[in-house]
């Protein structure tokens, strides 16, 4: 009985354990402790997740059920603790595609990318604002992609939160979730 039950403990923590490695790198990841709560989670995808890696490309998607007006400015903060580096440089001649820093927008059944007017790193108040030329409308599904990304030098859990302002008169950041990232050391 005491054989059964140390194998079966064994595999259950083998299999938990393969479980969270699996999920680590996409989508709404396992939150033990703290943490957003789960309606406020959105999904994402890292192309490596590891701080070895020289580069890295992020995927933040915002899901269309949280689009619910138009947006005219995506305002990203994440914590103090984060060193990572992003690649920021907006060149005017390259295809929107080709940017360091993308805004996609799902229509009929696909990515497209949209235009950008500026986007601003305040690494001192840790928070990246992106400015779309024209303001994205309400009802898609969007998808903001970092490519170029230093990861951090020793990997750790850091919550990027997302905020968007509607264009108008009265510029309110709304709260709209936030993606926790969970980047692995090498």
């Amino acid at each position: 009985m005491k054989r059964w039950l140390t194998t079966a403990l064994a595999m259950g923590c083998l299999t938990f354990g393969l479980a969270i490695e699996a999920s680590a790198q996409g989508l709404p990841g396992f939150t033990i402790f703290g943490g957003p709560r789960r309606e406020n989670q959105l999904g994402f995808r890292l192309d490596y997740g590891t701080s070895g890696h020289p580069r890295d490309r992020y995927r933040l998607r915002i899901p269309a059920e949280k689009m619910t007006f138009a947006v005219s400015q995506f305002s990203i903060d994440y914590p103090d603790y984060y060193n990572g580096e992003f690649d920021i440089e907006l060149d005017p001649d390259d295809d929107p595609d080709d940017q360091p820093v993308e805004v996609r927008v799902r229509i009929d059944g696909r990515y497209e990318s949209v235009p950008l007017e500026e986007v601003i790193w305040d690494e001192e108040n840790h928070l990246i604002e992106i400015y779309p030329v024209e303001a994205i409308p309400a009802g898609y599904k969007v998808e903001i992609v970092f490519s170029n990304v230093r990861n951090p030098r020793f990997g750790g859990m850091y919550y990027f939160n997302c905020r968007v302002f509607s264009p108008g008169d009265v510029p309110l950041a709304r709260y709209l979730g936030t993606w926790v990232l969970s980047i692995n050391p090498s």
